[in-house]
């Protein structure tokens, strides 16, 4: 087994080094970020392995806090008459006392580079061009390793790409990439690995296996979140309850619905960010819309269904297929009234001795609760949006998921998918009904052509 490649994360105090190396290593716990200068003040690493194989060594450094300063201590340590090349000065330097006193962060860093095969030169693109990164640049140079200048937060609108690129140019730094911890580019990780490749040419073949994964687990992750919403969509669309006209219990089985459907879908929400590396906490904002790992708009609230789109509809009653209709919209949930009767009268007996139970439950006055449709909508475009949102961002982010508005139409207005039909007639596949049946081989089938949907 060969080395893995060794990585310094290098550059100035506070521009996002340990942020890189989160969206990295997708690990939202790795270091700790903070706004305040200086959070790092010692050298930790990270390790990535493809199947069990350790292909690439990541360490966070310290910032440089002072390079004029050590750049002009370095000046001075040469003799008269000496012509110490880069790393002979810095060996000079760090077997003197002032690296363990004056320039002890600065040293750390240091010793880390050359002790790596290449460095990671992290710069926040918001940043103006000052003298002190030219100074910390020329500092790094004399470890006598290849640079990579990472220009981060170009998401950002306030960023200053154009001048940072023609101040690297000017010292001699071509090979650069774009990235954004926060918000990074679908291809970000790609484009870093292959820039590095280009410096590291014997590190090729390493770099493409990660590129490879990485790509192999985004799709991964993108069908995983798929099934998880194909599965919520089911169960809802399932679900149903049959309860007493008398309005009590009518309204307290209305209730008790609601509640059973909200919790499957925060279900779904903490198991997307888990597929995802992040936290509950990361999802915590009514914005998203979510509060205290919670959403925050209600799913029956007509105002949520009418700002994503949703018409609200008669919705596809349970016992549709025995000529039942909707006769009640009471907040998201339908109930359809019994119609034994109808169903006799158009010769589908047959259908009616396939409902059995629930048929009689109607002659006994019983009614059937469902989930409308237009609930079904909602849930769908708001998993996807979360899935997207998720998708695109980076392990660094502190602030609160917000949901972009989406511009989908199939989910808003389109005819919903034929498995959600069929999943009306089996109440069995609901993991929300008792007496469920969640591994039935004819449910899976359903699943999966939801997945096809989404």
């Amino acid at each position: 087994m060969t080395e893995p490649l060794k990585l310094a994360v290098v550059g100035h105090t506070n521009v996002g080094k340990t942020s890189l190396l989160r969206t990295l290593t997708r690990d939202v716990g790795f270091g700790e970020v903070s706004h305040r200068p200086s959070t790092t003040r010692h050298v930790e690493g990270a390790r990535l392995s493809v199947n069990g194989e350790p292909l690439l060594e990541l360490y966070d450094t310290p910032g440089l806090e002072d390079a004029i300063a050590l750049l002009d201590y370095l000046e001075r340590l040469e003799q008269p008459g000496e012509r110490l090349d880069g790393p002979a000065r810095l060996e000079r330097f760090l077997k003197g006392s002032e690296a363990r006193q004056r320039f002890e962060q600065e040293a750390k860093v240091l010793r880390q580079l050359q002790a790596s095969n290449a460095g990671l030169y992290v710069i926040d693109a918001r940043e103006p061009v000052l003298a002190k990164y030219r100074d910390e640049l020329e500092v790094l140079a004399g470890c006598g390793k290849p640079l990579l200048p990472v220009l981060n937060f170009v998401a950002s609108s306030q960023h200053r790409e154009p001048e940072w690129r023609d101040a690297l140019a000017r010292l001699g730094l071509h090979a650069l990439v774009r990235f954004d911890s926060v918000a990074p580019p679908e291809d970000g990780e790609r484009r870093l690995y292959e820039s590095l490749a280009l410096l590291l040419e014997n590190a090729r073949p390493a770099l493409q296996r990660l590129i490879d994964d990485q790509q192999a687990q985004r799709l991964t992750r993108r069908e995983g979140g798929k099934r998880l919403v194909a599965e919520l969509l089911l169960d809802c669309a399932a679900c149903r309850r049959s309860v007493d006209t008398e309005s009590t219990a009518e309204a307290a089985a209305v209730e008790a619905l609601r509640s059973e459907v909200r919790q499957r879908e925060q279900r779904c929400v903490e198991a997307l960010l888990k597929l995802h590396g992040f936290r509950r906490e990361d999802a915590n904002a009514g914005d998203l819309p979510l509060l205290d790992g919670r959403w925050g708009d209600d799913l029956f609230n007509p105002e949520t269904l009418k700002l994503l789109g949703v018409r609200l509809s008669g919705g596809v009653a349970a016992g549709a297929a025995a000529g039942a209709g909707v006769d009640l919209l009471v907040g998201g949930l339908t109930l359809g009234a019994a119609a034994l009767a109808g169903a006799i009268a158009g010769g589908a007996l047959q259908t009616a001795r396939n409902y059995g139970s629930r048929l009689m439950g109607k002659l006994k006055g019983q009614r059937e609760l469902t989930v409308d449709d237009a609930v079904l909508r909602l849930l769908a475009l708001r998993q996807q949006q979360l899935m997207h949102a998720l998708d695109s961002r980076g392990h660094a982010a502190q602030d609160s998921i917000h949901l972009d508005a989406t511009q989908e139409q199939a989910w808003r207005k389109g005819k919903l998918p034929e498995a959600l039909a069929k999943a009306r007639a089996h109440p069995q596949w609901s993991s929300l009904n008792s007496g469920a049946r969640v591994n039935q081989a004819q449910r899976q089938e359903q699943i999966e052509a939801l997945v096809d949907e989404l």
